[in-house]
């Protein structure tokens, strides 16, 4: 790697971990695709999910193309909540603290921090900042900031939350609409950038086998795709079954697969078998499943389904465009950047709207198929790791162009 590329530590709030290798899988993809434009390396810490011997766990990989140091606290160091609740944030801070010592003497300084969804991140690169003087940038991904959620936001933590936005060199949202939620908490800087997410889309492409017979791509078009963690408040997994429910006496070759894992697993199961789609086999829950195995699902299904109540730039759709899968989604979030309405994309509908659902999708699956390369050529140009790599480089460089700048005038 050349040594003229500038070296970025990235401090991720989610990024996959002992306990699960999914977690900021996105996060991931996003340092994947800015490797070949910067020398990067990854400090990251998080709560135990589990029993563990000591009080800290420190796992470092240096000989990855991203050296990686991951660290891990006990989740209750005494057993005593409101003590337990100080002394993780001090051990997330010492954490960081540590693993930036080991980074500086063995991989060396950085350049810029970036930042990958706020808050503590952005406080350990702000207090570097101040320290040192390596300026920062913030990608911000989290749905905590968009209307349906943002009353959680407490004071205190909205107001961190604009202040380290503007202490940073530049804001970088994956949407154009996460944008707008965070100016509107007053989480502004002058510098804005919308990148969007990437996903690899030499894994998710169409199948390259031609479907000859007819009724093999009528019964493929009649295949539903959802893929999404459990969490009915944001995916309305119960509604989808419901609408699925309504379809199939005048469509029973319609089958609904399901791809995910969560706390609301076994209530959606029963939803189910209440509904009459287990027995019949129209819905089959497939679990947790890895990228390569999921877009092998997406390469046999007809239509993708994502009728979620609010969202930000769902990567599944995403995946979905690179494998040819047309979709009916919600009008929520970054969706409508991603799926503009009505064309071969596929359609869009209110959330909780069943009806509009169920609208959508007769009409979709009474089409015939589109052609596979007319939904992934133009997902290949936006979203692939070449794509959004060149733009944060060109991130990088206007950032580290402008402080170079301002170190010369000083």
């Amino acid at each position: 790697m050349s040594s003229s590329l500038p070296r970025v530590l990235m401090l991720p709030k989610w990024y996959p971990n002992r306990y699960d290798d999914l977690d900021g899988d996105f996060v991931e993809r996003h340092i994947a695709a800015i490797a070949p434009h910067a020398r990067a390396a990854v400090l990251y810490a998080t709560v135990a999910q589990g029993p563990q011997p000591r009080l800290v766990e420190y796992v470092a990989d240096w000989a990855a193309a991203v050296p990686t140091l991951r660290y891990y606290y006990r989740a209750r160091p005494t057993g005593l909540p409101p003590l337990d609740k100080l002394l993780k944030l001090l051990l997330y801070f010492g954490c960081l603290l540590h693993g930036y010592g080991r980074l500086r003497r063995r991989w060396g300084r950085p350049q810029l921090v970036h930042v990958h969804v706020l808050l503590r991140t952005g406080l350990a690169a702000w207090g570097l900042k101040l320290l040192t003087g390596i300026p920062f940038v913030i990608t911000e991904h989290w749905t905590l900031y968009l209307p349906p959620n943002a009353h959680r936001i407490g004071r205190l933590r909205r107001w961190l939350t604009a202040r380290v936005v503007r202490a940073a060199a530049a804001l970088h949202t994956v949407s154009a609409d996460l944008r707008a939620a965070l100016a509107r908490l007053g989480a502004v800087n002058p510098q804005s950038f919308v990148i969007p997410n990437v996903v690899d889309t030499e894994l998710f492409r169409p199948d390259p086998a031609p479907i000859v017979p007819s009724i093999d791509e009528q019964q493929r078009g009649g295949r539903l795709l959802h893929v999404a963690a459990f969490n009915e408040q944001a995916k309305n997994l119960s509604g989808l079954l419901r609408v699925v429910a309504r379809l199939r006496p005048r469509r029973p070759q319609l089958t609904l697969r399901v791809v995910g894992y969560g706390p609301y697993d076994a209530q959606l199961r029963a939803l189910a078998r209440e509904l009459g789609l287990m027995e019949s086999g129209a819905v089959t829950f497939l679990g947790k499943l890895d990228h390569v195995a999921v877009a092998a699902e997406m390469r046999r299904a007809g239509v993708f389904v994502l009728f979620s109540n609010y969202e930000n730039l769902p990567c599944v759709l995403i995946e979905a465009q690179a494998s040819g899968l047309p979709a009916v989604a919600t009008r929520v979030g970054g969706v409508p950047e991603l799926l503009p309405g009505h064309d071969a994309r596929g359609r869009l509908v209110m959330p909780r709207d069943e009806a509009a659902l169920e609208q959508a999708l007769d009409e979709l699956l009474s089409q015939p198929l589109p052609q596979p390369e007319a939904l992934r050529t133009p997902a290949v140009a936006r979203f692939s790791y070449p794509a959004v790599g060149r733009q944060f480089a060109e991130l990088y460089a206007r950032v580290l162009g402008a402080a170079s700048a301002t170190a010369a005038a000083r």
